[in-house]
């Protein structure tokens, strides 16, 4: 309780920027997945080898190296830079969106797999049916092969956002102020290394028992038939 009275405001802020973090990078990465999903079906080699080179590459990089290589590689070493330079809060802006861009683009081999996962439940004949009816292969993909393959893996993309979730640690290598700073902050002006490390264990079981919980209930609900 001392801890909460002492931290509570700093924790509140800590775990409101993992959920900003987590948010905005599953959007990032729902985006890049689909599409890069929807390139490993795709009927041109080039599109093929292009995503399955951006899968086997981001899913066997650790995710602190792309981390790390947003702040180091990106902006350091190339100048990217993601907000205003001029702006009073540029740094702490540039490295939250540099992080956001380094989650989304590591979790998007995830949701595309997952995706293709999908696509593979949907039987050919309803893609040969779209052909014969004049669809390109866009529409075919969009209006009939992805909605079933969303449904057929919203169980197994809850797992990959609850992964996210977790994995937003990683960006206080960074800078960031999520939640895993607060912590070794916390640890090491406290001396209640298991009390601290229990609190936050909670703050993250809040946060992704629901998820998980929703994405259960929609797998089912929503089951292709």
């Amino acid at each position: 309780m001392n801890l909460l009275s002492k931290y509570g405001d700093q924790l509140v802020d800590a775990f409101i920027m993992t959920i900003k973090l987590t948010v905005l990078s599953a959007i990032g990465a729902l985006i890049i997945g689909t599409i890069i999903a929807a390139m490993r079906v795709s009927p041109i080699p080039v599109a093929r080898a292009l995503a399955t080179a951006y899968v086997t590459i981001f899913r066997n990089t650790p995710l602190t190296l792309i981390i790390l290589f947003t702040s180091f590689g990106l902006y350091q070493t190339m100048g990217v830079a993601l907000a205003a330079e001029d702006s009073p809060t540029f740094l702490v802006d540039n490295n939250f969106r540099l992080a956001i861009l380094g989650l989304s683009v590591y979790t998007a081999s995830f949701v595309a797999e997952s995706l293709r996962s999908g696509i593979n439940t949907v039987p050919v004949g309803q893609a040969e049916a779209g052909r014969s009816l004049g669809m390109t292969f866009t529409q075919n993909i969009t209006i009939v092969v992805l909605p079933q393959a969303f449904r057929a893996v919203i169980g197994p993309l809850g797992s990959v956002l609850i992964a996210l979730t977790k994995n937003t640690t990683i960006a206080s290598v960074i800078g960031v102020a999520e939640a895993s700073l607060l912590m070794k902050t916390m640890i090491e002006n406290e001396a209640a290394i298991f009390a601290v490390g229990g609190l936050f264990a909670l703050g993250f079981v809040i946060l992704t028992l629901p998820t998980g919980l929703l994405f259960g209930y929609l797998s089912k609900r929503l089951a292709v038939k």
